[in-house]
């Protein structure tokens, strides 16, 4: 009985979608009748993800200005500190001004002072990396800083990393 209720219900069901002929396709829907939806994420973004062509550069949400005003202020407090906390992005973007810093004070020469001294905040601090990159970092061809994740901030959940002189 319940069974003759439910297959008259579809039926009505079915005629009121202007579904005119009646067969057991009413039971799987074809592919013109159904609407493909990409799979969302919670905030209801859609989780379609393009390819990054010629995106190299992190953008941290700044404009070009005060994106390399905070470069060089993270860049040079690692140098200063040997050791900073901030952000995931932000420390894998400073890490390769870190780097750079470094090797032109392995080289060494007075324009590679120069350009450290146009880079980095602190006119002394140059001198100090100057004197000691040689012997700290002679026998490294690259690879100074080193990213260590660490638990996400408290506030906004944001991915922390503390990023330090190797």
């Amino acid at each position: 009985m319940r069974v003759v209720a439910l297959l008259l219900a579809m039926i009505a069901g079915a005629s009121a979608f202007g579904m005119s002929s009646m067969s057991t396709s009413f039971l799987t829907p074809s592919i013109t009748e159904t609407t493909y939806r990409y799979p969302t994420t919670p905030a209801g973004r859609c989780d379609i993800s393009m390819m990054r062509h010629r995106k190299k550069l992190a953008k941290l949400g700044k404009p070009a200005d005060q994106r390399k005003a905070l470069m060089r202020a993270l860049s040079t407090e690692v140098i200063r500190h040997g050791r900073i906390k901030t952000t995931l992005i932000r420390a894998k973007a400073v890490r390769k001004h870190v780097d750079h810093m470094i090797t032109l004070a392995k080289d060494g020469s007075l324009h590679s002072r120069r350009q450290a001294l146009g880079w980095m905040y602190d006119k002394n601090l140059v001198h100090a990396l100057f004197e000691a990159a040689e012997e700290r970092y002679g026998d490294r061809n690259g690879g100074y800083t080193r990213v260590l994740r660490t638990m996400p901030r408290q506030g906004d959940n944001a991915k922390m990393a503390i990023i330090e002189l190797v």
